[in-house]
């Protein structure tokens, strides 16, 4: 197994992209930390209607070790508790996975001046806290990783002002990172997911779906897993000369276009 005896914190671990993250680190062995607001998964008009069962109780199933923390990424001392409980717990952090974010496809006179400080409260400066707090014990994992959970509204326009910015700045922290951990042998990373079938793609029309399908050259949408994996590679051995990257995966829908 490429994480035994790992212990890794999935934030928005409960539903979507953090879900599936959590399962494909458990599976290869690590002890995941599900730290999410509500126990519960989000369940979507369009996609992931049936989803019910809480990740940890999956992870159970699938005999892996899981433990679901609350924590609200919008406020400080409950990421820093998080932190806190899951060091006091198993003296250690090796992997953290910075996913919990939150989407609203507003322009600029839609948004309001509270929409944008909440989103961006939670999508980048949340990162940044929890970035933050487990840094000095990353730094004496042997194994540490960090691996931020961006979007491809990073390298373009889309998404409304507020997500995109967020995004990009996620992209950025994570260079700036990975310059700060490499001394210490961790390693820090972004993967940017395309459109992926997640509830969080309730904002959406069915004909922004339909243009998301044929924007995308592989003949599929995304599936949740397809970034549990990426995120498990990075999180591996595999992935140890890898560093302050930001690895699309998008089923090619930035292909046809420049990235800077």
């Amino acid at each position: 197994m490429r994480l035994k005896n790992r212990l890794a914190i999935v934030t928005g671990g409960s539903s979507g992209i953090g879900r599936a993250i959590a399962l494909a680190l458990s599976n290869e062995g690590a002890h995941v930390i599900v730290a999410d607001i509500d126990e519960s998964p989000r369940r979507g008009k369009y996609h992931e209607k049936s989803t019910t069962t809480p990740t940890v109780d999956e992870i159970s199933k699938s005999g892996g070790q899981g433990t679901f923390m609350q924590c609200d990424m919008s406020d400080e001392n409950s990421i820093r508790k998080l932190v806190d409980k899951t060091v006091k717990k198993h003296n250690r952090v090796d992997i953290l996975v910075n996913n919990a974010g939150i989407c609203f496809n507003r322009n600029s006179q839609e948004t309001t001046t509270e929409d944008f400080d909440n989103l961006v409260d939670i999508n980048l400066r949340g990162v940044f806290l929890a970035t933050k707090y487990a840094v000095p014990h990353i730094k004496k994992s042997e194994t540490g990783r960090i691996i931020n959970i961006a979007s491809v509204h990073a390298f373009h326009g889309g998404g409304g002002p507020a997500y995109a910015a967020s995004k990009a700045g996620v992209v950025n922290l994570t260079k700036d990172t990975a310059l700060e951990l490499a001394p210490h042998g961790g390693t820090v990373n972004a993967i940017c997911p395309g459109y992926i079938e997640t509830a969080i793609q309730d904002e959406l029309t069915e004909q922004d779906i339909k243009d998301s399908i044929e924007k995308t050259p592989l003949p599929r949408l995304g599936l949740p897993k397809d970034i549990g994996l990426a995120a498990l590679f990075l999180a591996s051995d595999d992935a140890e000369w890898i560093t302050g990257i930001s690895l699309i995966v998008d089923g090619g829908m930035l292909a046809p276009l420049p990235v800077v």
